[in-house]
């Protein structure tokens, strides 16, 4: 059986799950350090390259704060992620904010940081203006619409609801230079977890040759960016991305495209969320119940509040059992939470060791959609995160929620209870 790597011995682990107790979210900084550096030096060859972490991702402030020490900034899409970014530090030009169906107040508050504010639809630009004031710099997210194919997660571009077409984008661009915008930015987010690496090189042409198009209308770009959507491989037998293939032929594009037809040298960005820390994060959950009918299932200690992936998209997530090493993969597991729903499993048929109450299982890639997509149906309450430091050391950076903080938001000042 092919296995994933861990950033520590199983010995450690079994540590940590007895000092904290089970589940947790672990992130590994060394990794997350590490990969970030990897990210920039892959794409050192265009101008002032700046990644922005998509803050949902992970929406941490100990995460956030590592990556913006490794040159991250932040990529937000709501109120609350703008607060994070602010909280870490982060101001400026050192935060997109790209929303859709955008309330007033979260672009006010954009404005106030001094965030690069890219707008998902034409009628927008109005609507900042009369409610936050228009900025000297101003993007649009461009929609390719058929051109180009999406995927499960984040759906076929001509049927998402993000972004302006190529004709809404021209004219949008258009007013803002008529109401006195001056500079001018442009965005494309496609794909979510893609793996070829020729599809964001692509990306990359289409978008370089619309700088030119905007170009010839007037419209000279700040920056571009290219969006995210760079995948992991959740699947052991998967290869991850050549980063240094794409960073050096993204550069060879921008040189034919942008530098070679005197396009002057626009930034280039990218807002990968998952690539920067998915793989640097586990779930750790521990086996609470056994149950053998029609098929076999582990139940665990965490549930689809903890990762809702599996069950939302169908995903993957590798598992290793603690103490089973050269233990023959002999049984179907359907490995499950404790949801009054079907759908809440980590697995379904997967091929594990015999397991028993009390074993320490491992949930791979969790670093990213995994915490953050949490949940409280049910009554579930979100576990705790953890962080694997540098010094080898591991500390608390959330803890997990209680049954306090579940009923906080109610008021029950004239509750009877009848």
């Amino acid at each position: 059986m092919t296995e994933k790597t861990l950033p520590l011995s199983e010995e450690q682990l079994r540590e940590i799950a007895e000092e904290f107790g089970t589940p947790f979210h672990l992130y590994d900084e060394r990794g997350i350090r590490a990969n970030m550096r990897r990210l920039s030096r892959a794409f050192a060859g265009l101008p002032d390259f700046k990644e922005y972490f998509a803050v949902k991702a992970a929406p941490n402030p100990y995460l956030l704060r590592i990556l913006r020490e490794e040159g991250a900034g932040a990529d937000c899409s709501s109120l609350p992620e703008l607060i994070l970014a602010e909280k870490t530090g982060l101001r400026g030009r050192e935060i997109v904010f790209t929303s859709n169906d955008t309330p007033a107040a979260e672009y006010r508050k954009a404005a106030e940081l001094g965030a690069i504010i890219n707008l998902d639809d034409l009628s927008h630009l109005p609507f900042l203006r009369e409610t936050a004031g228009l900025p000297d710099l101003i993007s649009f997210r461009y929609n390719p619409g058929p051109l180009r194919r999406g995927n499960a997660i984040i759906g076929q571009p001509e049927a998402a609801k993000y972004g302006l077409t190529k004709e809404q984008l021209f004219t949008g661009f258009e007013q803002a230079r008529v109401w006195g915008v001056k500079r001018f930015g442009l965005h494309a987010m496609i794909i979510s977890n893609e793996l070829d690496p020729d599809y964001f090189l692509d990306t990359a042409r289409m978008m370089f040759e619309l700088a030119g198009e905007l170009a010839g209308a007037g419209v000279p770009l700040e920056f571009i960016n290219l969006g995210g959507g760079v995948g992991i491989p959740y699947r052991p037998e998967e290869q991850e991305v050549d980063l240094e293939y794409l960073g050096r032929e993204t550069a060879r594009l921008y040189a034919e495209l942008i530098t070679g037809r005197g396009l002057g040298s626009p930034r280039v960005a990218m807002e990968c969320g998952r690539l920067m820390t998915g793989p640097f994060g586990w779930l750790v959950a521990t086996v609470r119940h056994k149950k053998d009918i029609y098929k076999q299932y582990a139940g665990l200690d965490a549930c689809m509040a903890d990762l809702m992936r599996p069950a939302l998209y169908g995903a993957y997530h590798h598992i290793t059992p603690l103490g089973k090493t050269g233990a023959p993969y002999d049984h179907l597991y359907d490995v499950t939470g404790s949801l009054c729903e079907n759908n809440d499993k980590f697995a379904i048929d997967r091929p594990l060791p015999l397991l028993e109450r009390g074993d320490i299982l491992v949930i791979h890639d969790t670093g990213a959609h995994g915490h953050a997509m949490g949940f409280n149906y049910n009554g579930k309450l979100r576990s705790k995160e953890l962080l694997l430091g540098l010094d080898g050391r591991t500390r608390q950076i959330r803890r997990a929620e209680t049954t306090d903080d579940y009923f906080a938001t109610l008021d029950f000042t004239d509750f009877t209870g009848r």
